[in-house]
């Protein structure tokens, strides 16, 4: 039937809090006759903005709920009904392997709730790796190259895949505002977490030096500013003077790949929501 979906699906809510939020947006959808199987919500009290989560089973006539949920918000709500299938995504590297590996063979096993159209490359290291996957490999050196005529390639690519997603495994370049904004709140990034305490090259060695007593990685939305986007998922692992540097840096990678993946689920299991610079996460 036109204007039908098949479940899963997710209805996703934000806007002003008042009373009768919960009440308004089940009724509708106990009108529309799908069972609730999920449901999470939370306001922010300092912003006064609610937040809202539902999955759901059940047949519904999408333009009409949404309609209808709308009617029962304020005026400024933003309310999108997403289906739980698999989204579009580009994976961008350089030439660390671990954090790449991680997420192509979850993808193989049906890990992720993603299908890796492609990967691309400012580097040819790790083509071997992705070639072992059947998965499309795009080498575009940057050499001698300004930022804005090797993303003007990187772009030309991506626009063959219509990704949803973005995801940086490690990828060694700054992405230029103008990249960003191509891509609001779709690209996610990784990176330990000394920054800024420990900036530039050989991040581990620095902190073996400084004698660190913990070591962690980030994973967060990309925003014009670099690694300052909203966080959304964070891991930390106890380590002494008995730590090596190599010790430190296998450590590190294997908490990348971690927190990296688990950040992966939630966005792509439409789990997470952006609170200004902060993120709201329905786990």
């Amino acid at each position: 039937m036109d204007g039908h979906t098949e479940i899963p699906q997710v209805l996703l809510v934000e806007c002003t809090d008042r009373p009768g939020l919960v009440h308004g947006i089940t009724g509708v959808l106990f009108h529309h006759g799908v069972n609730v199987v999920g449901n999470h919500e939370f306001v922010d009290r300092a912003t006064r903005r609610f937040f809202m989560r539902t999955e759901f089973d059940g047949e519904v006539d999408t333009p009409a709920l949404l309609a209808e949920v709308r009617e029962r918000l304020p005026a400024d709500a933003a309310v999108r009904l997403s289906r739980l299938e698999p989204k579009r995504v580009v994976v961008l590297v350089s030439r660390e392997h671990h954090c790449l590996g991680d997420i192509l063979i979850r993808h193989a096993f049906g890990e992720l709730n993603a299908r890796v159209l492609a990967v691309v490359s400012n580097h040819l290291a790790l083509e071997p790796l992705v070639r072992r996957f059947d998965l499309p490999f795009h080498h575009l050196d940057a050499t001698g190259r300004s930022r804005e005529a090797h993303e003007v390639e990187v772009l030309a690519v991506l626009d063959r895949y219509q990704p949803e997603y973005l995801v940086l495994a490690k990828y060694m370049r700054i992405l230029s505002p103008a990249f960003v904004a191509r891509y609001p709140r779709r690209i996610i990034n990784i990176h330990h977490s000394f920054l800024p305490a420990f900036v530039g090259a050989r991040p581990y060695h620095q902190a073996f030096e400084r004698g660190v007593k913990i070591i962690g990685a980030t994973a967060h939305f990309v925003t014009e500013a670099l690694d300052e986007g909203p966080i959304i998922a964070q891991q930390v692992l106890s380590v002494d003077h008995t730590h090596t540097a190599e010790d430190l840096q296998r450590a590190g990678r294997d908490i990348e790949q971690l927190v990296l993946s688990r950040a992966l689920k939630l966005v792509f299991e439409d789990r997470v929501f952006l609170c200004g610079r902060r993120t709201v996460i329905f786990d």
